[in-house]
């Protein structure tokens, strides 16, 4: 049973994403696309255009072009658009890396991307230093956002994105179709260890034309960009939508609940792009009554599922009606979502397909199609592949054009997609993802361990955290704690273990593989 999105399809132009977003700025070019929210600078259409010209032109000058890739670790800022369709522009893919990674992570994708340049800030320079002096790198020069540079020695020269922006070279004449590489995003898909997303510039200008099909964002809006433009969410819903539908953007390098509130409540947001963490305190926290935040009449939550009685104790308590969607970082992301004009859709639902998406819902066990099962997305916003990796791409991306989310779904005769299952392995924190065999090859490597396995389960707010299940070595000396700190001492803040078991034996089938589900049938009946 095919499912098709109730709205009409639309044409998709086989144009580069930058000429898509700026080649006709008419009556907006002196409107504010860009605002940073620590210090209210502003950055008109105009100017914002004319730095993609001449970050494009700078690379151009360093022989950059068509196959190359550049690298971007750094936060919300004016500056991350400009680096972005810069790149683009000269015919570029970007990467882009969690501003959480450790050396080791930055080092593996810079690697993975074969990255040749590394834009980033100096507060992230100890780490992007140790990552640049591991082997088999091709990043050949690294650019400072901020240019305040220290006297350490480094692997590589470092320049100031300011110097760069003053070059006096032409931008340099590329053809860019649609089918051309435009970002890099790195998802750790259905299993496994973080892969490279191949999007195309076809893949995110569809993307934006879909989205905008369902909302109301024009001219007149104000996003706020609190959720990093690194992620994909970030970086077509508040970014580039933001440019797209000539909204002024509302940039913050990080969330904290009070210079969350300020600034919205300062630069009158009407439209937040969030995750369902910043939803728990925006219902609960005493300090949302002390801003002026009644200009905000929109909320979409994304990156994972919102509860809908959550959902609803935000929208009363700040008068204002709350969306969800959903996608993933291979559909661009957006593939489901509540439109604007149904404000009274279930909460619970992730409303219906975009335009130009079919679905299947498959019984992973039986392979037959029905109204419960597997969701399978296809449409002009499905990646292309991953980055180098034939075995998984096969593995989420068919014959016929499905990809295969990993997440099961029920539909409605009136075409509502719900989500209510999981058949992948994939633990959601807060709305990233953490992968639990890379927790597990990195607990083996711990002399103390004999063997690890871990899953998602719920702690005491219901946010769905990293559970390790570990058999000591014999005679090891190994508490909960040095688990733990063992693991977050290597790895990302997001994906750290955040509770331990020791157990004698971890489950697993005659073929060798964790049987997860007897993990969750331990936790369910303990709990």
């Amino acid at each position: 049973m095919t499912v098709r999105s109730p709205y009409a399809d639309i044409d998709i132009p086989d144009v580069g994403l930058p000429e898509f977003l700026f080649s006709d700025l008419g009556e907006h070019a002196e409107s504010v696309a860009i605002i940073d929210g620590p210090s209210g600078r502003k950055v008109t259409f105009q100017e914002l255009a004319d730095a993609v010209d001449r970050f494009a032109a700078a690379l151009g000058e360093r022989g950059l072009g068509k196959g190359d890739v550049i690298a971007m670790f750094a936060p919300n800022n004016p500056y991350y658009p400009v680096v972005f369709h810069g790149a683009l522009a000269a015919g570029v893919a970007v990467t882009t890396l969690n501003s959480m990674y450790t050396p080791d992570e930055v080092a593996f994708q810079l690697r993975d991307s074969g990255a040749k340049l590394l834009v980033t800030i100096s507060p992230f320079l100890d780490r992007a230093r140790a990552a640049l002096r591991a082997e088999g790198l091709a990043v050949a020069e690294v650019v400072l956002m901020d240019d305040a540079r220290d006297e350490a020695s480094t692997p590589m020269p470092e320049n100031a994105l300011a110097d760069l922006l003053t070059t006096s070279a032409e931008r340099p004449s590329v053809s860019i179709s649609g089918d051309d590489v435009a970002a890099l995003p790195y998802s750790s898909g259905t299993t496994g260890r973080a892969k490279g997303v191949v999007l195309t510039h076809r893949n995110l200008v569809a993307n934006l034309l879909q989205f905008g099909a369902i909302g109301d964002t024009n001219s007149d809006s104000k996003i706020l960009a609190v959720l990093p433009f690194f992620h994909i969410y970030g970086m077509t819903c508040m970014m580039n939508n933001g440019i797209y539908k000539r909204a002024t953007v509302v940039t913050m390098p990080k969330f904290d609940l009070a210079e969350f509130l300020r600034i919205i409540s300062e630069h009158r947001v009407d439209r937040v792009f969030i995750a369902p963490p910043i939803a728990v305190a925006l219902a609960k926290h005493p300090m949302v009554e002390q801003y002026d935040i009644d200009c905000v009449d929109v909320i979409f939550s994304g990156a994972a599922a919102l509860d809908a009685d959550l959902g609803h104790k935000v929208a009363k308590r700040l008068n204002c009606t709350v969306f969800q969607g959903y996608g993933m970082t291979e559909l661009s992301p957006v593939s489901h979502a509540m439109p604007e004009d149904k404000p009274d859709m279930d909460l619970s639902s992730i409303g219906y397909a975009l335009p130009n998406i079919e679905c299947k819902l498959v019984d992973p066990e039986t392979g037959e199609e029905g109204p419960r099962g597997e969701l399978w997305v296809k449409g002009p916003n499905v990646m292309r592949e991953y980055l180098n990796n034939q075995q998984a791409t096969d593995d989420t991306l068919d014959a016929d054009g499905y990809l295969h989310t990993g997440d099961v779904a029920t539909v409605t005769d009136d075409g509502v997609f719900y989500i209510v299952d999981r058949v992948k392995e994939l633990i959601k924190y807060k709305g990233y993802q953490v992968p639990p065999a890379e927790l597990e090859a990195l607990l083996l490597t711990n002399d103390s361990v004999a063997d690890a396995a871990v899953i998602g389960i719920k702690d005491s707010e219901g946010e769905e955290i990293p559970k390790a299940f570990v058999v000591k070595q014999e005679g090891a000396s190994l508490s909960e704690d040095d688990v733990m700190s063992f693991v977050a001492e290597r790895i990302a803040p997001h994906k750290k273990v955040r509770a331990v078991e020791f157990i004698d034996q971890i489950p697993k089938s005659g073929s060798g593989k964790i049987l997860r589900k007897d993990l969750r049938a331990r936790e369910n009946t303990s709990a």
